[in-house]
């Protein structure tokens, strides 16, 4: 969908047929519309007043009878299962759809009942009282914000994409060197547009979500570093995620973007799980290397686990194909599967990293012991002791 904005109404028409053209061309594209297309061609009757006097007829009259005859008027209902439905009567299919036919019609005088009684019914043709010609007619103003707007709207086939149809729409649109004059805008609508608004909902409660989590790993470890580190693989599993996407050539549209906020929270588990058994075993959190080794092959059983579990369940959602559940399903278990890479491989270093910076110096460790030593508490034995022989 492409909204052209601007105050003039031709203007926006003659762009909006320049673009439906374009898209007309693309394989994908079914239909187009637009909302200030030409209207459909209607019958307009120019009545001499007159002549329509002169018969006995005010314009009123004409118009009305027009009515009654090629809308019809309400002659009655019919009661068909409880429902009321009202009876329409007015002039046969063949008389209304042809314009020498309705021209043809005969327009009576107020005083044709009275005539008509004594055996004669006079009236005129309409077209003894009017001029006629077909003109299209008015399409309705589309405004948006205020604004005058041309909403053109492209149908597509089954099975397609609506983010890939738009890239060789724009993209056909580039070749075709459309531009617009100055003061005049195109916005895109449809699929991109609804999925903005569903991306500026989730940023909306994001500052929360956020606060939420910091607060909650960092009260985990009790350690800002070792949170950031989960931060950090958070980052790399959104990137893998994006990357599994790009590699299997699926769009990114809000089912992705989705799939890929929920990937970050299976895939920071496995490093709150390995950071968790490193902080817990005395030998890793000193730095012992095979110590730490120890700790993720232990931790590994689980996560390995966890990870195919995930990535075999949604396997039916991307096997089944379509555009809606395939994109989704593929951002959480190649982000998922891709993320065990960085919670064996980067979480263990990056912790031995932090834990090397916060390590006391031998320095630090003799002021320690020094200032532990003079500031000793008396033993609770003596003052008991003083007490008893007292």
């Amino acid at each position: 969908e492409f909204r052209l904005v601007g105050p003039s109404l031709e203007t926006l028409r003659e762009s909006g047929e320049e673009i439906r053209e374009v898209l007309l061309a693309l394989d994908a594209v079914t239909t187009v519309r637009t909302d200030l297309e030409g209207g459909a061609p209607k019958a307009s009757f120019q009545i001499d007043e007159a002549a329509a006097r002169v018969s006995g007829l005010a314009l009123t009259d004409v118009a009305r009878q027009l009515e009654t005859a090629l809308i019809g008027s309400t002659g009655g209902a019919l009661v068909e299962a409880g429902e009321s439905l009202d009876v329409r009567v007015r002039f046969p299919e063949e008389q209304r759809s042809e314009l020498d036919r309705i021209a043809d019609i005969l327009i009576l005088p107020s005083d044709a009942r009275a005539t008509a009684a004594q055996g004669d019914l006079p009236g005129v043709p309409l077209s003894a009282l009017a001029d006629w010609k077909l003109v299209p007619s008015d399409s309705a103003i589309s405004r948006r914000n205020g604004e005058r707007v041309n909403t053109v709207q492209a149908f597509l086939k089954p099975g397609i994409l609506p983010e890939e149809a738009l890239q060789v729409a724009e993209q056909a649109l580039v070749d075709a060197g459309f531009a617009l004059p100055a003061g005049y805008r195109m916005e895109v609508g449809g699929d991109s547009d609804a999925r903005s608004d569903v991306v500026a909902n989730l940023l909306a409660s994001l500052g929360l979500i956020v606060t939420l989590s910091i607060a909650t790993i960092v009260l985990t470890f009790n350690s800002f570093r070792l949170s950031m580190i989960t931060f950090v693989v958070a980052g790399l599993s959104a990137g893998l995620s994006f990357l599994s996407l790009a590699i299997f050539n699926y769009p990114f549209g809000i089912t992705a973007l989705i799939g890929v906020i929920g990937s970050i929270g299976v895939s920071i588990n496995a490093a709150i799980i390995i950071l968790s058994g490193l902080q817990q075993n005395h030998a890793a959190s000193e730095g012992d290397v095979g110590a730490m080794a120890d700790v993720v092959l232990g931790s590994s059983r689980h996560i390995i686990s966890t990870t195919l579990t995930t990535a075999g369940g949604f396997l039916p959602l991307i096997l089944g194909g379509g555009g809606f559940w395939p994109p989704f399903a593929m951002s959480i278990a190649g982000g998922v599967l891709l993320s065990t890479v960085v919670s064996f491989f980067f979480t263990p270093q990056a912790f031995a990293a932090v834990r090397r910076r916060t390590k006391p110096t031998e320095d630090d460790a003799a002021f320690e012991d020094a200032d532990a030593t003079d500031s000793d508490p008396i033993p609770l034995t003596l003052p008991i002791a003083l007490a008893k022989s007292a």
